[in-house]
């Protein structure tokens, strides 16, 4: 059989979500051309050889961008079977696809290819996957070039990124998060030599900083650092990012010091509000206090924290915002800070934990298939308002490739202006560009 793995986003790095099925797939005998449409215009000639396409969906943006593909598809080949897989796979309906596959997808990927390729007849319908599966080392031979993805800029120094994942899923559940619907608070690791042996790769093929992409990296925190301290014995002119949530920054303390020792430059975590009520509702197991602790202990060792953020949600006050940008000046983060980051809504898809907290039913609508999510309407209209016209900032200064500081000082003044605090005439110090590392491309599902 000859697969065609399709990738519609990675968050602009290299899809190891297709890499890892690539290999996988040829391993069982099978014939495998990749796609990545992030970087390559959709080539319906590349469906003539192939005998089936799998499209992978391992985030919101990558969803609502296959279901556009899936059109294609199926117009240029309508009988070809289509499978999406990955963790969104599951999240809405498209109208072709022949099977879903969910969470640890490889063996029914490759259990849907010999059926296809049988007499039997290809299995439809989803299958969702949370157990342990052996990883082989993916293949990145049918991909684009490194120096074709989001690079990590240090001053004037622009860097190739590798990207690979030590572990899938999440032993926590906050309740905003699409992994838990999955996952159920489980975490499956990867081989450290499997990881190995794909950064040896990425390192050959000229990546000199790599991103460790899973979930929270301190969800099995010796399996990591086991991964880590191997990757660094063997390359140690490599640095590399991290996603730790607060939590886990506060509970490993004593390993953040050896995380900055072996050329760990920044750890993104996912702050999401400076309100302790709507860290709560969101169950994100910290508050706006840990999250200055935590500031201060990766500091001390010489980490830098990026944080994440989500600051729409059906209980946002029309004052966060202010208070959200108060936090990031007083702890000079505007330079590790996107502008999207501050423009983003609270995602609702099927299954969410959010449906479980008493009263949302009075604050959501039904579920939209385009977006992916339930509807909602913040009960204060100022501050969807407001939402609507950060997203707007962003998107014009991402567009015209604006100043950083300048993009976001006239946000600042936008939240200042809603919160109705303060003289929003008055010049607000937006700290300054000093040449932290930081990835080219926003981080944002």
């Amino acid at each position: 059989m000859r697969i065609l793995l399709v990738s519609t986003y990675e968050l602009g790095h290299q899809p190891l979500h297709v890499a890892s099925p690539a290999a996988r797939l040829a391993s069982a005998g099978h014939q495998v051309d990749a796609m990545d449409l992030a970087v390559d215009t959709f080539d319906s000639s590349a469906l003539q050889p192939v005998d089936a396409v799998a499209i992978s969906v391992p985030m919101h943006t990558a969803m609502r961008l296959a279901q556009r593909t899936v059109e294609r598809v199926k117009a240029a080949a309508p009988e070809l079977p289509v499978a999406i897989y990955g963790l969104y796979a599951d999240m809405g309906k498209i109208e072709g696809v022949n099977r879903v596959i969910v969470g640890e997808y490889e063996e029914h990927l490759v259990s849907w290819v010999e059926a296809v390729a049988s007499d039997r007849g290809e299995p439809e319908g989803v299958s969702v996957d949370i157990g342990r599966q052996q990883f082989v080392v993916p293949d990145r031979s049918g991909l684009p070039d490194l120096a074709s993805y989001a690079h990590l800029s240090v001053r004037d120094d622009h860097r190739r990124v590798g990207y690979v994942e030590a572990s899938h899923g999440c032993r926590h559940r906050c309740r905003h998060c699409p992994l838990p619907v999955v996952y159920d608070g489980r975490f499956r690791i990867v081989e450290p030599e499997t990881v190995q042996a794909d950064v040896d790769n990425l390192a050959s093929a000229g990546a000199r900083h790599v991103t460790f992409g899973d979930p929270d990296f301190f969800n099995g925190a010796a399996h990591a650092m086991k991964v880590l301290r191997s990757v660094n014995d063997r390359h140690p002119d490599l640095t590399f990012d991290v996603t730790i949530k607060v939590e886990h920054l506060l509970m490993h303390r004593h390993l953040l010091a050896e995380l900055a020792a072996r050329n760990v430059l920044f750890v993104t975590s996912a702050f999401e509000s400076t309100n302790d009520a709507v860290l709560d509702v969101l169950d994100k197991g910290h508050t706006r206090e840990d999250m200055a602790t935590a500031l201060e202990l990766c500091r001390e060792v010489g980490l830098e924290i990026h944080p994440s953020w989500l600051p729409f949600t059906p209980w946002t006050a029309a004052g966060d915002l202010a208070d959200i940008f108060s936090f990031i000046e007083e702890f000079d983060l505007f330079e590790v800070t996107e502008p999207v980051q501050l423009a983003i809504r609270l995602l609702i898809p099927r299954g969410s934990l959010i449906l479980d907290i008493p009263g949302i039913s009075d604050l959501i609508g039904g579920y939209d298939e385009d977006s992916l999510s339930y509807v909602w309407a913040s009960p204060d209209p100022v501050t969807d308002e407001l939402q609507t016209r950060m997203a707007s900032r962003a998107e014009q200064a991402a567009s015209n490739d604006e100043p950083l500081l300048e993009t976001l000082t006239d946000m600042w003044l936008m939240a200042l202006e809603t919160a109705e605090n303060g003289d929003v005439t008055a010049q607000i110090p937006a700290g300054a560009i000093t040449g932290r590392p930081r990835l080219t491309e926003p981080w944002f599902c």
